[in-house]
């Protein structure tokens, strides 16, 4: 070989050397996108059937609780319609702000403000309506003769009037404390994160007030429904109190206070999320944050259908009535979609 050959091999070595390099990394860097959108779709897949599907069953049971006139004129159905309604919109707004976080969509501080608010206001109904649902039960077996005279169609609606007016003042004393932010110091309006409940917390004077908020519910519930479980337990023992039905109250107010549980164990799930991000890594955060979205924010949200869907003997033919009708329905439709 000539030198002049030499010299060209030389330089030619380190160019197909550095090309190649370059190529495998290439190659790495769009093998570990690829699984990452790969993992990022099949977590969102994860996340995203469950809640349809109990948005599926929450609107059969909410069609069910109207196609009847006796679900209308019975003032349990009616709380039962209103706790549903409420789990039901707050499980689409939370599935709606968990796909604009996943997107990786950012808005302006406003449009979270409205979003969180209502989420906010559709939480606090669940707990409330519970309590007055457990008073209801409770009246229903302690005082049977007296039941048809103070539970009344007039006064579960004032109930559920005061319910929702306890729930929209909360809301307007947040937003009142939101006001108070400097908005004018901030350089845009456009959040830098996504939005959350969390990044709409911006002062700690509005954080004081949302813990303390939580805990006077918390407490005011558990009281109200564990003295209606006592109560009704009481009056199971007496003789001229139907054991079997006082039984079934009984069952029914320990799930009222699990559904309680789980509705207000929600407030902790920021929080639970903020200290765990701190001695773990992005990926198993997002992996760990999935299951407890699901497991405290979707599930208890389909709780009430299934446990009033299930064990109430005037729901239940209806429901599943409805329920296998709605899905033939829909696999009548998917067929004549795909079919030419």
């Amino acid at each position: 070989m000539y030198p002049a050959d030499k010299l060209c091999s030389q330089r030619h070595k380190p160019d197909f050397y550095s090309g190649f390099m370059s190529n495998a990394t290439q190659s790495q860097i769009n093998i570990t996108v690829g699984r990452g959108l790969l993992e990022r779709g099949m977590l969102f897949t994860v996340s995203t059937l469950p809640c349809f599907l109990f948005l599926f069953i929450n609107g059969t049971m909410l069609f069910t609780l109207r196609s009847k006139s006796v679900f209308c004129e019975t003032s349990r159905y009616i709380l039962l319609y209103n706790l549903l309604f409420a789990d039901t919109v707050l499980m689409a707004l939370s599935q709606l702000m968990y796909i604009l976080a996943a997107f990786r969509i950012r808005l302006t501080y406003p449009v979270c403000g409205v979003l969180v608010m209502l989420i906010n206001l559709t939480n606090e109904i669940s707990p409330l309506t519970l309590v007055v649902m457990s008073l209801e039960r409770y009246v229903a077996v302690c005082y049977p003769l007296r039941h048809a005279t103070i539970i009344t169609i007039r006064n579960t609606r004032m109930a559920i009037c005061v319910v929702w007016t306890f729930s929209l003042l909360n809301i307007l004393v947040q937003v009142l404390l939101l006001l108070n932010f400097a908005f004018e110091d901030l350089q845009s309006l456009q959040m830098t994160d996504h939005c959350s409940a969390i990044a709409m917390i911006l002062g700690p004077i509005s954080n004081l007030y949302s813990m303390a908020y939580t805990y006077f519910v918390f407490i005011l519930a558990s009281l109200a429904i564990t003295s209606s479980y006592i109560g009704v337990m009481v009056a199971a023992r007496s003789a001229s109190t139907d054991k079997a039905s006082a039984q079934k109250v009984c069952k029914t107010l320990l799930l009222h206070l699990v559904q309680l549980g789980l509705s207000l164990s929600s407030t902790i799930h920021n929080p639970m999320l903020i200290a765990i991000s701190k001695v773990l890594n992005r990926l198993l955060l997002v992996r760990i944050q999935i299951v407890v979205y699901l497991c405290i924010i979707i599930f208890p949200r389909c709780l009430s259908a299934l446990i009033y869907g299930i064990r109430d003997q005037t729901i239940r033919p209806l429901f599943i009535c409805h329920l296998c009708c709605q899905l033939k329905l829909s696999v009548i439709t998917a067929k004549a979609e795909v079919s030419p």
